[in-house]
């Protein structure tokens, strides 16, 4: 019986727009990988390469998110746990052990255990990691095809000075944030 360990990581909890991301990948050890590593280190042509090795060569994968939402309803840090455990839930194979990147374990049916740098250190969640964010960062062009005056195509709806501006001229759009803290200063000030 092969003891089967997932990776798993976000992306998405700092931007002021969109959802939060998961993953959660099985790395098959006969089929490895070359140039895993964490997702904000890579080029955004290596991460998408890289993605399609991943949903090729891995065991299992499972991509999920938790919506604005959620976000504003729970917070980020519940809303990114609600986010992992949908990811290990979509898993078609039930992994023995999860291995979250960063330093807490959302509840899921399984040992899991929080390391810190994951993402850097062990492949499946640097596998994980490339995942969500490339899902992501997919989304993201999805809803800029919609609302092209916020430039999401290249910030991903990060806190960037493009962003602030259109956030200004335009306001606030459904896919904001409405609690982190300059979409509701934003929002208060138009009240």
């Amino acid at each position: 019986m092969i003891h089967l360990v997932c990776g798993v990581d976000e992306a998405g909890r700092g931007p002021l727009a969109g959802p939060v991301y998961a993953a959660a990948v099985i790395l098959d050890p006969l089929r490895p990988i070359i140039g895993l590593a964490d997702s904000k280190k890579l080029s955004e042509r290596k991460r998408e390469r890289l993605a399609i090795e991943i949903r090729d060569k891995a065991l299992a994968f499972g991509i999920a998110s938790a919506s604005v939402e959620e976000i504003d309803r729970i917070n980020i840090l519940q809303a990114t746990m609600l986010a992992m455990c949908r990811a290990v839930a979509a898993l078609p194979l039930q992994p023995a052990e999860a291995l979250i990147d960063g330093n807490r374990c959302p509840s899921l049916t399984m040992p899991a255990r929080a390391i810190i740098g994951g993402d850097a250190t062990e492949p499946a969640i640097s596998a994980a990691s490339i995942l969500a964010k490339t899902a992501r960062d997919a989304d993201m062009r999805r809803i800029h095809e919609a609302f092209p005056q916020y430039g999401l195509d290249r910030h991903k709806g990060y806190d960037t000075a493009a962003h602030r501006a259109a956030l200004l001229q335009h306001g606030p759009a459904s896919f904001h944030r409405r609690t982190f803290a300059p979409i509701r200063a934003l929002l208060e000030g138009r009240k």
